[in-house]
C-alpha cells in the first residue's frame, strides 16, 4: 500500500509540474502572440501617419504655388470635324490652345517653343477627354487651370466631374 501511495504522490507531482510548464508556455504563446498584434498596429498607424504627412505636405506645397485659378468649360465641338481617327489627339489639343488664349501664356514663352512646358494636362483630364476612346471625345469639358509662380498651368478636372 505504500508503494501505491508514493507511486501516486510521485505522479501528482509530475503532472503537476507538466500542468506548470503548460501554463507557462501558454502564457508566453499569448504574450508572443499580443506583441505580434502590437508592433502590427503600430506599424500600420506609422504607415497611416507617413501618407497623411505627405498628403499635407503636397497641399501645402499645391496652395503656395498657385499664383491664379480659373474654371473653364471647353467647347471640344470642333474636335468632331476632324476624321474619327484623329478626335481624341485634336481635342487634348483645342484644351491646350484655349488655355493658352484664357491664361495669357507668355508670348516670349511661345515664341522660345517652351509651349510644351507652359501647359500641364493632369491624367485625369487626359483620361475623361479619352473614356470613350480616340473616335468620341466629349462635346465639352469642365476644367480647373492654376497657374504657379514660375509661369507653368496645370489644367485639373473641375471638381464635381
Amino acid at each position: 500500500m505504500k508503494e501505491t501511495t508514493e507511486e501516486t504522490e510521485e505522479e501528482e507531482a509530475i503532472t503537476e509540474e507538466e500542468a506548470e510548464t503548460v501554463e507557462e508556455a501558454a502564457e508566453t504563446e499569448e504574450i508572443v502572440e499580443e506583441e505580434e498584434v502590437v508592433e502590427e498596429n503600430v506599424e500600420e498607424a506609422e504607415a497611416e501617419e507617413e501618407v497623411e504627412v505627405k498628403e499635407a505636405r503636397k497641399e501645402e506645397i499645391v496652395e503656395e504655388d498657385i499664383v491664379e485659378e480659373k474654371v473653364y468649360t471647353i467647347p471640344l465641338s470642333r474636335a468632331w470635324i476632324s476624321p474619327r481617327q484623329k478626335r481624341a489627339p485634336r481635342a487634348i489639343r483645342l484644351v491646350k490652345s484655349f488655355i493658352h488664349r484664357h491664361m495669357k501664356v507668355k508670348e516670349e514663352a511661345l515664341e522660345e517653343g517652351e509651349e510644351g512646358e507652359r501647359v500641364v494636362i493632369s491624367n485625369e483630364v487626359n483620361e475623361k477627354i479619352w473614356s470613350r476612346g480616340i473616335q468620341k471625345p466629349p462635346r465639352k469639358i469642365r476644367v480647373r487651370a492654376a497657374k504657379d509662380k514660375e509661369g507653368t498651368i496645370t489644367i485639373y478636372l473641375a471638381e464635381g466631374d
